[in-house]
């Protein structure tokens, strides 16, 4: 028997309802791919979109930064990506060998009143077993009141073998709607790997 609140089943049978459901948009794949762009589906359809990351891995891994996964927004349909963004970026680590742990805030990481792409992630190598996985939210992108935030998680496989969480949140701070959002590494290709878009009903 499930808990019912006002009329509505909250739990049943171990099962949350939280009063909502993801409802898929669409799907790109990369292969050697300089960019993936999202220029439809965002729209005043759902107050909140979701982009799913699935084992994204780089073409390329410079050797003192490892590869860095970055997005940002359009205010005219993907013909320019440079909205104003306002954001903080912390993450932990710990490596393979159980030597390393670390929680720190990332100030080169975040932005402040920038035009520049959005970093999700700080070290990712390139090795065939080392890959990014992970999630952005973007809460009511076509708002005309109000900034635009977001919300990223993502895990990574670093170039020097630890595992690695970066949370990243800000706003992109303008009224206009945000109608575009493009995903692409900072050096070279996305060699392979999937971006899902959800829309929360």
């Amino acid at each position: 028997m499930g808990l019912i609140s006002n009329g509505t089943t909250i739990f049943d049978n171990g099962t949350v309802n939280a009063g909502g459901s993801l409802k898929f948009i669409s799907k790109a794949t990369a292969s050697a791919s300089a960019s993936i762009e999202f220029t439809s589906g965002i729209d005043s359809t759902y107050k909140e979109y979701v982009f799913y990351f699935v084992n994204m891995h780089p073409q390329t891994e410079p050797a003192s930064t490892g590869a860095r996964f970055a997005f940002q927004g359009s205010t005219d349909g993907g013909s320019n990506y440079n909205t104003t963004i306002t954001s903080t970026h912390f993450k932990t680590q710990h490596a393979e060998s159980g030597t390393v742990t670390d929680l720190s805030y990332q100030a080169s990481h975040d932005l402040a009143q920038s035009t520049s792409f959005q970093r999700l992630n700080e070290n990712l190598g390139n090795d065939n077993d080392q890959c990014l996985s992970g999630y952005l939210h973007l809460f009511n992108p076509s708002s005309t009141t109000f900034v635009k935030h977001f919300i990223a998680v993502t895990n990574e496989t670093k170039q020097n073998d630890r595992t690695q969480n970066c949370f990243v949140a800000g706003y992109f701070n303008t009224t206009s709607s945000i109608d575009a959002i493009q995903f692409k590494m900072e050096t070279d290709n996305i060699d392979s790997g999937e971006i899902l878009l959800f829309g929360v009903n």
